[in-house]
């Protein structure tokens, strides 16, 4: 027997709280910024986090469009393509412990804390692929303007546009920080030496921590360039500031000798 997990980034947020107000289903675990449920008649498990992701488990395709649909309801920000993971539960009753493969992870018995460890980890997989790809765009976009100054000796940028700029990046940096909790290992690892190496090896098996760091580094690399940018555009403004100042000091000098 095997339980199918899929892990979607559809939107940047959630909101957690109205979706918990509104959906008929008693949430096995929940906090401000996830819930999730598990539905014994069905076998199935669902996951919401507030920073755009939902995790299906043993859901056919027909009961996913409709819940996807449902959830739509309550995302800021939809993604147009939106980001998807697989991953697969195994059951073996011959073993003793789990296993964690590189596509799927085998266990003795399926458990509402096993499943929700497997769907966390697939579920942070999929929105640190949705930052890698957000940071991918900005560092391909931030080299025009680097091969520009080294072709061209300046920016062609206007201030505007590099303040729009300025104020994507940022954005991107502030959603990754508040969602630092994604690294977070969740309570009931704590009193579990089982939970908490299986929740361990699927961080290494997704490389949870790797990309994460991967992404702060990213980050890094295009706020030096924006400060190299801004510096440019604040040379290239003052020298225009300066030649106004002197044209209207020749321009005073030209109208004083005319005068006299």
């Amino acid at each position: 027997m095997s339980i199918k997990i899929e892990a979607l980034q559809i939107a940047e947020s959630f909101n957690i709280r109205k979706f918990r107000e509104d959906f008929q289903g008693v949430e096995h675990f929940g906090t401000q910024s996830e819930i999730f449920f598990v539905f014994p008649e069905t076998n199935r498990y669902l996951y919401l986090f507030d920073y755009g992701v939902i995790v299906f488990a043993n859901y056919e395709a027909a009961a996913k469009t409709e819940m996807l649909a449902f959830a739509q309801q309550y995302t800021s920000t939809p993604i147009q393509t939106p980001l998807n993971e697989e991953y697969q539960v195994e059951i073996n009753t011959q073993l003793t412990t789990h296993s964690v493969k590189n596509n799927f992870v085998t266990v003795p018995k399926i458990t509402p804390s096993i499943m929700r460890i497997v769907t966390l980890n697939t579920g942070q997989s999929v929105a640190l692929e949705y930052y890698e790809t957000l940071t991918d765009e900005m560092i391909t976009s931030s080299k025009h303007y680097i091969l520009e100054l080294e072709r061209r000796g300046k920016l062609s940028i206007s201030k505007t546009n590099l303040l729009k700029y300025i104020g994507k990046v940022l954005n991107v940096k502030n959603s990754v920080i508040d969602n630092l909790y994604i690294l977070d290992d969740p309570n009931l690892v704590w009193d579990n030496e089982e939970l908490n190496t299986l929740n361990r090896q699927l961080k290494a098996n997704f490389e949870i921590n790797t990309r994460f760091k991967d992404i702060d580094y990213r980050l890094q690399i295009i706020e030096d360039n924006l400060t190299l940018f801004t510096d440019v555009l604040n040379v290239r403004e003052s020298s225009r500031l300066e030649w106004v100042i002197i044209l209207l000091i020749v321009l005073e000098i030209a109208i004083a000798l005319f005068v006299h």
